[in-house]
């Protein structure tokens, strides 16, 4: 989006309720479709290693301090990487600790983890934290050794599904599964492989790409392929009594259909109220932006001299809340908007031109939204659905 469009948006400010805090800024695997390690935005390289205590002090401090000035009784903390378990289980263990101590409100922390490490002293430490664990895996064993190997090239499902299943036995600690979706993979045979594992909730990503570096199998002109893959998941998950595990844009879709908002950033309209702090104790946007290209998610803040107040007033920060205003024409217009919301918005980029574009992805979310409409129109008769056919 070009800068002069955004310093014209002014929209009603909603606080931060989800603070992603980067403890480790390294991983042990080596995914060929990783966009930290092998995309255009190559920071990480300049980072320390780990979020030391002190950056973690300041972070909580900036935490409590918009949990005082916004009023909120609830954040979110996501312990993320990198690979988050590579800090080990004191450093881990402080950082929590000191974010609670710092909050004066409830704070929920989670962490995103590839599970290479997680065995029972985590899994123990995570009992007494009250810390949920999601875990990255893309299906059975094929599927998933496909593109999340270790930097000698070995497959890393078996270890992975080894440790998952030590976390299902702790229902309380399990957050779910995230799944990178790959055409070349059954679609319904990668859901019910993770399904297995009793997850209570699973989340499809659609790989991070733009329309100047498109994902894989994502061609020119009005064909879906994500969008029918992930229709042959829904029919399956939908179909099931009962039902196995959540499906998160799949749930969200149909809230949105209904009527209801959204609680996610790639569909509706809702202001995107999310802050990263890097290891160095940078502010920036959401990692997926860094597939655009180098510094997109960048800020120029740090929670050493900055809070999150004036993140909120940073450009990027205000046209991720901007509603319907920083989407494009095409977008607004479209009959599916208030569900799609435009898409993810680092899918939106384009070279030259910024974010002011549909997402790359919106033949498959339109044909995903409509299929999803017409099998709850086939539920529910003809209930006000919102997205009605174009």
């Amino acid at each position: 989006m070009p800068s002069s469009r955004i310093s014209r948006i002014q929209p009603d400010v909603t606080p931060f309720r989800t603070f992603v805090l980067k403890v480790h800024s390294r991983c042990d695997l080596a995914c060929d479709y990783c966009y930290i390690y092998n995309g255009p935005d190559q920071s990480w390289r300049d980072r320390p290693r780990t979020m030391s205590p002190e950056v973690a002090e300041h972070a909580a401090r900036r935490i409590a301090e918009h949990v005082r000035g916004h009023r909120l009784d609830l954040v979110d903390v996501v312990l993320h990487g990198g690979e988050p378990l590579l800090c080990g289980p004191s450093l881990l263990g402080r950082i929590v600790t000191t974010v609670r101590r710092a909050v004066p409100a409830r704070v929920r922390v989670s962490l995103q983890t590839n599970a290479l490490r997680l065995d029972e002293t985590y899994l123990r430490l995570f009992d007494e934290l009250d810390v949920v664990v999601g875990v990255s895996m893309d299906g059975g064993g094929p599927e998933h050794d496909r593109h999340r190997r270790t930097r000698s090239g070995a497959g890393s499902h078996a270890k992975v599904s080894a440790a998952v299943r030590e976390l299902a036995a702790r229902p309380r600690r399990f957050g779910g599964l995230l799944c990178t979706v790959d055409l070349r993979n059954d679609p319904v045979a990668s859901y019910e492989a993770l399904a297995a594992h009793r997850p209570p909730a699973v989340d499809f990503l659609l790989p991070h790409g733009n329309w100047s570096s498109p994902p894989p199998g994502r061609p020119p002109g009005q064909a879906a392929p994500y969008g029918n893959w992930l229709a042959a998941v829904f029919d399956r998950w939908y179909g099931a009594a009962p039902r196995e595990t959540g499906v998160r844009i799949f749930e969200e879709i149909i809230h949105l259909l209904l009527g209801g908002r959204s609680t996610a950033e790639g569909v509706g309209l809702e202001p995107v109220g999310i802050a990263v702090v890097e290891t160095d104790g940078t502010i920036e946007q959401i990692d997926a932006l860094k597939s655009a290209f180098d510094g997109a998610a960048a800020t120029g803040l740090h929670v050493r001299t900055d809070d999150f107040d004036t993140a909120l007033r940073a450009p990027g920060f205000a046209a991720r809340q901007a509603g319907t205003a920083a989407l494009s024409r095409q977008c607004a217009a479209c009959p599916v908007v208030r569900v799609c919301g435009g898409g993810h918005y680092a899918h939106r980029y384009r070279a030259g031109a910024g974010f002011a574009h549909p997402s790359v992805y919106c033949p498959d979310l339109f044909h995903l939204i409509g299929h999803i409409r017409d099998r709850l129109a086939e539920d529910v008769g003809r209930l006000r659905i919102v997205a009605e056919p174009a």
